[in-house]
């Protein structure tokens, strides 16, 4: 068998490396999330552009739209299920291996213990909602919120995480600009080290920042953001993640 060409090369290498990215469930619920917020705010414009149109009218095509981005949202939900017994195991790991500050360790506990809670509660929501569990609807209203409200304490958590680790960093950039062999091998890698991780930050920020209205627009009854800011926060976070997730992969 002769051996494929350059572009059959890399078209061969993109596909095995989707595969791959899609093989994970954290890669297909990505993937299925930049589906879901790229359709919802296509139907936002679609929408808008009909309502200019005459007023009160809206897009079939958006209707159709929404009709995809609801069953991939609730799939998705379904999709985390698988989310807890890797909960538990981080858990475990997290106390076997402790963060390299008390602090960053006791927010590590504070963050699982919010996911302790925010996991069943959304299981419990689901299957209340698809009436495998018969709660009424007021309380399958408030699994839905108080799960939300917890993932809502995760991320404001993760933002104290952030800043902490970037406290930690800056700590080690002074350390190094104090070091007397500046020009080692040692203290370039070390620099390029601490310059990767400040962007890792950033991008991690951006993207809890993506999450933070969206935390707060389902954990409430009549939220004040529109579902069309929350649209753009979905899909931005998205985005962020799988471009992430795929410059990590090997």
């Amino acid at each position: 068998m002769s051996a494929p060409n350059k572009p059959t090369a890399e078209l061969l290498a993109f596909i095995s490396k989707l595969a791959k990215f899609l093989d994970s469930v954290r890669g297909t619920d990505k993937a299925l999330m930049l589906i879901q917020y790229i359709s919802k705010v296509l139907a936002w414009r679609l929408n808008v552009r009909a309502a200019a149109v005459e007023d009160g009218l809206s897009s079939p095509l958006a209707s159709r739209l929404l009709n995809l981005a609801g069953p991939i949202g609730d799939f998705r939900i379904l999709l985390r299920y698988y989310g807890l017994l890797p909960l538990i195991r981080w858990i475990i790991l997290s106390e076997l291996n402790p963060a390299s500050s008390p602090k960053l360790q006791t927010l590590t506990r504070l963050q699982n213990l919010c996911n302790l809670f925010y996991y069943p509660l959304e299981h419990l929501y689901w299957l209340s909602a698809h009436k495998v569990l018969h709660f009424s609807d007021a309380v399958t209203s408030n699994l839905s919120k108080w799960s939300c409200r917890f993932w809502g304490g995760y991320v404001v958590l993760y933002y104290v995480q952030l800043f902490e680790e970037y406290q930690l960093l800056s700590d080690r950039e002074k350390q190094l600009a104090s070091s007397s062999s500046t020009d080692s091998k040692t203290d370039k890698e070390e620099r390029i080290a601490i310059k990767n991780e400040k962007y890792s930050l950033l991008v991690n920020s951006v993207i809890n920042t993506a999450y933070f209205p969206m935390t707060i627009h389902f954990s409430l009854q009549n939220s004040p953001i529109p579902d069309s800011l929350i649209s753009v926060c979905g899909l931005a976070a998205s985005v962020l993640q799988i471009t992430t997730a795929w410059q990590a992969m090997k």
